[in-house]
């Protein structure tokens, strides 16, 4: 009963027009009142949540984004990526999902990636005559993958709701985003030949490829540590943020030497933002995850969908279905911590890794961002590129390619499995 309430809540304030956070938050608190629950609960359970150690990963990667960008070590490394596949026949197409593979594990939000990345992807290859429709669709495409993509928020805060090996899921994204990306190249370089799309302008010569590699080489390493620390089990997901800033600042200040006073106080400025968004996204939907456990809701659905079948195969299928409308009208964060709780249990005990469970749920929310008619990275793309929806729906069709994850769990639990004992 308290659940329903809690839900018919949520749904008449967000018609109101709150965010889903404040939503959120609101129909918990109010379902709590009423129910004469102490309102201290209300305090104590979102403070609770937010006591995490693999949420501390949280505000250091969005603060290593940012000095990345205020460095130009992000620039250094697009031109690179440019240099060595942008000589290619659709070569932009490459360079964003490249891009966007590199730049935006860190970020773990494809609607941010649209924001910080699409325009200037979409601005370069309207200039070489790629279609609009292209340009719209793989600039949403690529930015799925970010998210799989070590580090992820996404994946770490997957692993606190449902109680997973940080270690493990973040190691899980990287093959199928890997594989992902690889298809999406296979799939740009057919269609490069049947629309005959241009080669980028800046084809690229011995001594300018060798001197993009050269000014690169700093920042390239910074994935190289990241992901080796993880491999190597010297650094938790925790530790690994830690040193990511303090090699960001390096690289500002003592190699690119593009980093200002002004630029990091633009960068704490951003994290500051970007962090409190995030965490009362996090405290907020906690909150109202509490409501659906103590109404004993995660072992109803559970005991539901084992009773539909215990095929591991068809509830992934289920959820996927599940996701993929959640993902077309809810933040990827909020959607994790409530869905992940009620989904893990009957997943698990059909024989589905909830390690490979982490990468469906975050690839299915992402991928629903660009399903018609809803997904909200539709509507980010159409006031990125100034395109009418249709026409950006239009693009987003050809990219909706099967989940592969979904059916090869093998891809996600292949480095868990090898590197953590």
């Amino acid at each position: 009963m308290m659940s329903l309430m809690e839900l018919g809540i949520f749904l008449v304030t967000m018609m109101m027009g709150e965010p889903i956070a404040v939503a959120m938050g609101m129909a918990a608190a109010a379902v709590i009142g009423l129910n004469d629950m102490p309102l201290t609960v209300v305090a104590q359970r979102t403070i609770n949540a937010l006591d995490s150690v693999p949420l501390l990963a949280v505000p250091m990667f969005i603060l290593a984004a940012a000095l990345f960008g205020a460095s130009g070590i992000t620039r250094h490394l697009f031109m690179l990526i440019r240099l060595v596949v942008g000589g290619i026949r659709g070569g932009l197409g490459h360079v964003t999902v490249l891009a966007n593979l590199v730049f935006s594990g860190i970020s773990g939000a494809a609607l941010a990636d649209i924001g910080a990345l699409g325009g200037t992807q979409i601005r370069l290859m309207r200039e070489q005559g790629y279609r609009d429709e292209f340009a719209a669709g793989i600039t949403m495409a690529a930015a799925t993958i970010g998210p799989i993509f070590p580090p992820s928020i996404p994946l770490i805060i997957f692993a606190a709701a449902a109680e997973v090996s940080a270690v493990k899921v973040l190691l899980a994204g990287a093959v199928p985003a890997l594989v992902i990306a690889a298809l999406l190249m296979l799939q740009i370089g057919i269609m490069a030949r049947r629309q005959n799309l241009p080669r980028d302008v800046r084809a690229p010569d011995d001594p300018t490829l060798g001197q993009a590699f050269v000014k690169a080489f700093p920042a390239l390493l910074a994935p190289v540590i990241l992901i080796g620390g993880l491999v190597s089990g010297l650094f938790g997901p925790t530790e690994v943020a830690g040193i990511t800033v303090p090699y960001a600042l390096a690289l500002g200040l003592l190699v690119y030497r593009e980093l200002t006073w002004a630029g990091m106080v633009a960068a704490a400025r951003e994290t500051v933002h970007s962090t409190a968004s995030v965490l009362f996204i996090v405290g907020s939907a906690a909150l109202f995850a509490w409501v659906l456990t103590i109404d004993q809701v995660p072992t109803r659905v559970s005991a539901f969908m084992l009773g539909l079948s215990k095929d591991p195969w068809m509830l992934l299928l289920l959820a996927n279905g599940i996701l993929l409308l959640v993902g077309m009208e809810m933040e990827s964060i909020a959607a994790i911590l409530i869905l992940a709780p009620i989904f893990t249990p009957a997943l698990m005990a059909a024989g589905v890794d909830p390690v490979h469970l982490a990468v469906v749920v975050v690839l299915n929310l992402m991928i629903g961002l660009l399903t018609p008619p809803v997904g909200m990275s539709l509507y980010k793309v159409a006031q990125v590129a100034r395109m009418p929806l249709q026409r950006v729906v239009a693009g987003a069709l050809p990219f909706l390619w099967p989940l592969i994850v979904t059916f090869v769990p093998g891809l996600s639990t292949l480095l868990p499995n090898l590197i953590v004992k």
